[in-house]
Order: structure tokens, then sequence, then C-alpha cells
């Protein structure tokens, strides 16, 4: 690939042009045509700007430095003329400084390319007849009307070689590349064009004459307005056709034109939109089993014995419970906890066992089903064998190719940026580095953890909860609600901070490691930011769930953080509900946050834009000039909204146990998302580098794995979060005999016989509360149900059998829904294959025609030249001798 780069690519490399040996961009006006995409005779097609500042008028700069930036430039557009392609310059209506430089590639230029990219393009109509879907009639309902986006034409294809150009589908030469592949090819030449060579060394590329500031902007161009379609009656309107027909809220229920947008956009843009709408309509179904499982804990929540017993005055009433801090906080009730159990009773019921069960299979479905789309998108978008043939080496990489190596397969020299030592010196760089940042990602959950530990002291000094309180706030606020919000809010902004930051720092260190191609770039990054973001939105998550309330001995002996600070308790019901707080507070926060990130900002920027150039000018603005006023897409292009997408998919199936109205909320989410992603490319960014995908990359096995781990922490969740487990004990074996005095099973009594009784003569000196005790009761109620030996037992304050039962039972549940869920997996994974008879079939058949087009008719023509050489060989041994 390096000698074809050299030997094609780039023939000017080692040697820069004199100064008169320089070429120009031809110069023009403005032909005062605003919607039309060709240069000034109306024939060559724009496929990319290049935008600078003219030299001459930049003040901001000392005048040896613009020399030598003009210097460079001059050389690098010289590179591109030599390469074939052709400019046309044109001075801005709006700024005169500015310089509009428009790129159009000529047809050799892009089949010469087309050949060394290994393009894929027509051979033939796919002539495979498809069945109708039992279904079609139903999606019809939801899909574009078809006369307005017309499908696309089916095609067979083959990687594009120019001396078999006649077997290939060519009905007009304009056509035969769109807009979206001939952008594409221009970009892979202005990624390789050399500008200057220093010290040996050759620098090159349009992306680093973009971070130096010798070029404001590079960028293809939209086709129209997204507002009303284009005057030009050579210009489909393809971006207005998508910002009607698929980003306008108006289409929030119809299915997304995927052909349309692919072709206007490429693939990796394509292949996301496809994959969040299949996301999307998943969520349908989890949504549904979902709100089903909440009415079910609505309806039942009146029957809910445990929690009638913590609201009624003669149980509840009469049970006092234990300081929860040490000196400063009091005894109080447990009737203050009456509204919490009412809402713990939605949450954590039988129907929550029942969708966590669901989740673990729906989320394989989702997984396995997708699969099968991916490989209908793959062949359909001509990706198949995209990795092997098409994607190129990274210029950044290419640049720093300066040490010889022995290939192991070629038995060829070849050129790599680094030996195997330096690649073992980056790579434990790389690795320290991000260990470094999840340890200081720990350390502010641990920072999280002491002030929800300090700040409980002040709100139960504060929020007094003295038994005979009767004031009605204090049923909502206690110090339990106070400090998890506050601490929610608090983990919030810190996990928002430490995004910005670390986002840069994955950056650089990935830049460091210098991956080859695109794609390991890119699932590189993917690793690494998914693996912060993994640490920094889920650790509180975790810390709730599995930790807060485990450990905290009992109120005669607690346990402290650090040696000063005692850990927390959870409320007498657990804490399910501060689970379900926290994710509701991260879950909404982070969508409101990543829509004013994602749309606000690029709306008011160009709003600012608009209206400064509104003012300075009245003028007709052509179309290059109009999409130099929207907003970059950025190098990363979609990776956020993936991440987006997944860290939320995280919370959906991780935690779905303790809110089975997520997938609701993600479902709505997603809807809104779609369309606001849409809006946001077709109205507020220039268009994007159209790039080829073959799939959703690192993404892919990142889902994988939450998936697996989502089986764990839903069965650990209802395990050792929820009380489910400690009420079916109580009820069958705790409530009858031999333990029990009731005659049949049953949940009365589980309150008073689940939570532990203290004497409180027994406190220590350190945590002996300050408030007097009122009444004449010498024992007071752990919070936590920890089921311990009463005071006079001779086993006091050690767990009980109760407890041992429980933590049985816990276990062996864990056990038999993780192999059941993952059994259920397995059976799933095995019985839907990952791509279709259908695409099996087409792919077969598209290699035939290949076969039979491309080298057959090849070696046809060689037989038919060696029948002319053969006869010309007999003829002139037919031909009599001169004497």
């Amino acid at each position: 690939l390096v000698m074809e780069l050299n030997q094609v690519i780039i023939p000017t490399y080692g040697t820069v042009p004199d100064q008169q040996n320089l070429h120009t961009p031809e110069w023009v006006d403005f032909d005062d045509k605003p919607g039309s995409l060709f240069f000034k005779d109306g024939q060559r097609r724009i496929d990319f700007v290049l935008v600078y500042e003219d030299e001459s008028k930049k003040m901001t700069h000392k005048r040896s430095d613009r020399k030598k930036q003009k210097r460079k430039r001059q050389v690098y557009e010289s590179n591109l003329i030599n390469n074939g392609l052709q400019l046309e310059a044109t001075r801005s209506v709006l700024d005169e400084k500015f310089i509009f430089v428009k790129v159009h590639a000529p047809w050799e230029v892009l089949c010469t390319y087309a050949e060394v990219m290994h393009i894929k393009l027509p051979l033939q109509h796919n002539d495979l007849k498809t069945r109708d879907s039992a279904f079609n009639w139903f999606s019809r309902l939801f899909r574009v009307d078809e006369n307005i986006i017309k499908p696309e034409q089916e095609f067979f294809t083959a990687p594009f070689q120019k001396e078999h150009l006649s077997n290939f589908y060519i009905q007009d030469k304009d056509t035969f590349f769109n807009p979206a592949t001939r952008s594409r090819i221009v970009h892979f030449i202005l990624s390789r064009v050399e500008y200057a060579t220093k010290n040996n060394v050759k620098k090159f590329g349009i992306n680093k004459l973009l971070d130096t500031g010798i070029y404001k902007a590079a960028f293809p161009l939209h086709d129209s307005s997204f507002r009303h379609p284009s005057t030009d009656p050579n210009c489909p309107s393809e971006r207005y056709l998508l910002y009607r027909e698929w980003a306008h809220p108006k289409n929030i229920f119809k299915l997304q034109p995927l052909d349309f947008i692919r072709k206007y956009y490429g693939e990796k843009i394509g292949i996301y939109f496809a994959w969040l709408g299949f996301y999307t309509n998943m969520l349908t179904v989890a949504a549904v089993v979902g709100v089903g499982c909440f009415l079910y804990g609505c309806l039942t929540k009146d029957n809910c014995t445990w929690s009638q017993e913590v609201c009624d005055p003669n149980i509840g009433g009469n049970i006092i419970m234990c300081p929860q801090c040490d000196k400063v906080c009091t005894y109080w009730n447990l009737t203050i906890t009456c509204e919490s159990s009412k809402k713990l009773c939605i949450f954590d019921s039988f129907g929550t066992l029942v969708f966590a069960v669901f989740m673990g299979i729906w989320v394989t479905f989702f997984l396995e089903f997708w699969k099968r789309r991916q490989a209908e998108l793959e062949y359909e978008w001509d990706t198949v064998e995209y990795l092997e043939q098409e994607e190129q080496v990274r210029p950044e990489y290419e640049a720093r190719c300066t040490h010889v190596v022995m290939n192991e397969i070629t038995q060829q020299e070849e050129y790599v940026p680094y030996t195997a030592c330096g690649k073992c010196v980056r790579m434990t760089f790389c690795t320290s580095a991000i260990f470094f940042w999840i340890l200081l990602i720990i350390a502010s959950v641990v920072g999280i953890i002491v002030y929800r530990l300090s700040v409980f002291l002040v709100f139960s000094a504060k929020l007094s909860q003295h038994i005979s309180g009767t004031e009605t706030i204090r049923k909502y606020l206690t110090p339990q609600t106070a400090t998890s919000v506050t601490a929610s809010l608090i983990s919030f902004v810190v996990i928002m901070i430490l995004n910005i930051i670390y986002e840069k720092v994955a950056i650089l260190i990935t830049d460091f490691e210098l991956p080859r191609t695109q794609t390991d770039y890119e699932n590189s990054l993917t690793t690494k930011m998914f693996l912060f973001q993994f640490v920094n939105y889920y650790s509180s998550c975790f810390y709730i769930a599995f930790f807060k309330g485990k450990f905290v001995g009992h109120p005669g002996s607690p346990v402290y953080w650090l040696g000063k600070y005692r850990n927390e308790e959870c409320d007498p019901g657990g804490c399910l509900l501060e689970l379900t707080t926290q994710l509701a507070i991260i879950v909404g926060g982070k969508a409101i946050w990543n829509n004013i990130q994602e749309v606000l900002l690029p709306l008011f920027k160009n709003l600012i834009g608009r209206y400064s150039a509104a003012a300075r000018s009245e003028k007709v603005v052509p179309r290059w000039e109009h999409d130099y006023h929207l907003q970059p897409i950025g190098k990363l292009g979609l990776f956020y909204e993936y991440l987006e997408m997944v860290i939320q998919f995280g919370f959906v199936t991780l935690f779905v146990a303790s809110f089975p109205l997520a997938p609701l909320l993600a479902l709505i989410n997603n809807m809104l998302e779609i369309r606001l992603d849409a809006w946001k490319l077709t109205t507020q960014f220039r268009r994007m580098v159209p790039q080829k995908a073959q799939d959703i990359g690192a993404w892919q096995p990142i889902l994988q794995g939450i998936a697996i781990l989502a089986v764990v922490t839903n069965a650990m969740i209802i395990a050792f979060t929820s009380d489910m487990i400690p009420r079916l004990v109580y009820y069958w074996s705790f409530s009858v005999p031999p333990y029990g005095s009731h005659s049949s099973p049953t949940m009365k009594g589980y309150i008073n016989s689940t939570l532990s009784v203290f004497n409180i003569s027994d406190f220590k000196n350190a945590s002996k509360p300050f408030s007097p005790w009122f009444g004449n009761q010498t024992t007071c109620r752990q919070v936590y149900r920890d089921l311990r030996y009463p005071p006079g037992h001779q086993h006091q304050y050690e767990h009980n059998i109760y407890y041992w039962h429980v933590i049985a039972a816990k276990l062996a549940f864990i056990i038999v829904m993780e192999h059941i869920i993952y059994f259920v997996k397995f059976i799933i994974s095995y019985v839907i294959p990952d791509v279709s008879q259908k695409t099996k079939s087409k792919v077969k058949r598209e290699k035939y025609l290949t076969q039979k087009l491309l080298h057959e008719n090849n070696l046809k023509g060689v037989k038919k030249n060696m029948g002319k050489i053969a006869d010309n060989i007999i003829k002139g041994a037919d031909r009599p001798k001169d004497d």
C-alpha cells in the first residue's frame, strides 16, 4: 500500500517546486447563483471547499510567519493541481479577507483513486427475487412516501478496476460516482498531499494545515438549503428532503430513510442511525413490560403487609429506632419512614423479579437480531469486505513510518513508526495513564462517600427527628433523603467535570499510541472513553446497590471509614429507593446536559453568526459561504452520540431491577434523540466527509459485555439491595413453627422480627447520643435489618439463624437466576444465526457475478489475443521464403 501511495497518490512527494513553477487556482468572481454546486462554467461539480484567510490581510501574525503560511498553502495547492485536481478560487461576499477554494475531481482522477481505495461500484442490477415480509403492510404505514424519496436501486457491486471499466454499470459518467463518493475520494487526496519538507521529514495533509490555521475550514457542500429546495435544476435537494421527511419533528413516529441517509452522509452516519432506530424499536417491548410491572407494583402496594406495619401507629409507632450517627443523632420513630416504605412497595415487588429476568432475555434478542440487521446492511451498503480491502492507513501514521522491519507474511521490508521496544514503551505509558485516571475517579467517589458520611451528621442535627415530633415535612425530608439527593447532585456535577477533562486526556493518549487505521484509532479511543465513563457514571450506583449499609456493624460496635466517619445505613426497607433516586438524577441530568451541549450551543452559535452576517450585508450569498458559517462536526464525528446511547443502555440494563420505568424513559428520550441528531446534522452542522463503516465497531463487544454483566448486577440487586429474599424466607420459614408462632405462612410480624434489638445501656461513650431518652423503654432497634440475637442472649449481637438462612437463600437465588438466564441466552444465540439465509444468498450471487464478469471476461480476452498471435505466427510460417 505504501508503494502504491508513493507511485500513484503523491507523485510530487520528493520535491517541492520552486516559486515560479507553482500552479495556482483559477480566480473567478461569484456569479450570483446562490444555489449552484458547480464551478463558474456550470459543468464541473464542486467536490470539496477549502477556506483560508488572505495572508496579506492578517493582522495577528508576524510578517515572516504570514509569508511562511502563504508559501505552505501555495505549495499545497500546487501539489493538488499536480495530482489532477482542479481548483477555482473566489473571494468571500461578506468578508473580503476570506478566500474560498473550490475543488473538483475529473473523471480520470476519480477512476484512479477509486481503484487505489478499492471502492465498490455497480456491476449490474440485483436479479434476486425478494419476498415481502408478512408485516410489510403494517410497516408501510410508517415509511417515508416512496414518491418523495424513491427507493435506491439494488446492484451487485465489485471493487473498481479501470481495466475492466466496460464491465461496470455506467449510464452517465457524471452520476457514476455519487457526490458522497466523490467527496470521500477528494478528502483522501487532500489528506496525503505534501506542503513542506523539514529535516527530511515530509509534512502533508489537510488536517495539519487546519490545525496550524493555514486553512480555516475544509468541507464538502450541502446540496441545498434545508428550508426550501434548490432553484438549480441540476441539484437534487437531498438535504431539503432529509429535513422534511426525516429531521422534522412531525416525523417522530416514521421509519427512517436509511438508504437515503447513507447516500447523502455515508455509511458511518447511516449505520449509527440504523443502530439507534433498531435499539429504539426494541425498547418499545421492554417499555411495555416495564410499565406493566410498575402498574402491578402500584396496584399491589396497598396489600403490602410490611409497609402497613411500618405505618401502623400500634406497631411502627411503638418501635423506637437507634440513632444513625454518633452523639448528635437522636432516637426516632419508625413511622417516619412510612411514606418511603409505601413508595418502596411499588419497586420492590414480585413484578421486579419478573422484569429483571425478562430484561436479561430481552438484551440477548436485541443483540442477536441487531447482528442479523447489521449483516444485511453490510451487504446492501457494500461494506462486507471493507476492512480487508478499502480502509487506508492514517496520514498521521504514514508520516511517522521511519523504521524498517521485515514483514513475516510477504518477507519484504516495510516501514513502521516505531520498533517493538518503542511500541512496548508507548503501551506501558498509555496503560499507566488510563489506570491513573480511573483511580482519580475512584478517589472522587470516595470523596462523595465521605461527604455523605459527614453531611449526614449536619442534617441529623438540623432536621430534628425527635420521636415526639409531628411536623408533616419530617415524613418526606429525612436526613437520609437530604443526604442522598444532595450527594447525587454533587456526584452528577463531578461526573460532568471529569468527563470534560478526561475527553482531552483520552484523545492525547490515543494520538500518542498512533493507531494504524481510522478504525483502530476509533476503537482504541472508544475502549478508553467507555472504561472511564463506566467507572465515572456507574461507580456511585454500584456503591449504593452493593456496599452502602452492608458493613455497618451494630449500634454498640459501629464500623468507621478512615477511623473517623461512621458507615452509612440504609432505610429500614433497604437502599433500593435511594438507588432509584440516584438513577433518576443522573439519567435525567445527563439527558438535559447533553441536549444543551449538542443542540442549544450549536444553535446559539449559528444564530450569532447568522445575525452578524446579516448585519454586514444583504447581498446574495453562495452555498459554500452559507455552509462555512455552520458549525464543524468535530474530528470524532458521532463518537459522543454512540457513547451517550451506550451509557444509557447500561443504565437501562444494569440497574433495571431498581427502576422498571427506565426503558420507557429511554424510549421517549431516543425517539426525540433520533430527530434531534437528524435536525442537528441537517441544519446546524457542515456536511460531514462521508466515511465507510462496516459495523458499529468497538461498541458491539461493549454492548455484549454490558449484557453479560447486567444478569449478575440485577440478580445481586434483587438478592442484596431489595428486601425480597428476606421477606420470602420469613414468609415460608420464620413466620411458622419452629421459628414462628403463626399457623400458616404470613407476612404479619415481619417488621418486628427483622429489626434487631439493642440495649441502650450498651452504647459506648464515643457513640452515645446527647439527647435524653424519653419513655420507660430500655431498648432501641437497629435501622438496617441485620438479624442479630437480642441482648441477654448467650450470643447477643451476633448474627442469628435467620441471617444465615437469608444469606443462603440469596446466594442460591443468584446462582439459579444467573444459570437460567445464561442458559436461555445461549439457546437464543445458537438458534438465531448472525447472517440470514437471504443475505448469504445475495453475497454468494455477487461473488459469482464478480468472478464471471471480471475474471472470466478477462480470460476470454487473453484467449482471444493469444488466438490472434497464433494466427499471425501461422500466417508468417506459410509465407514463401525469398531466394
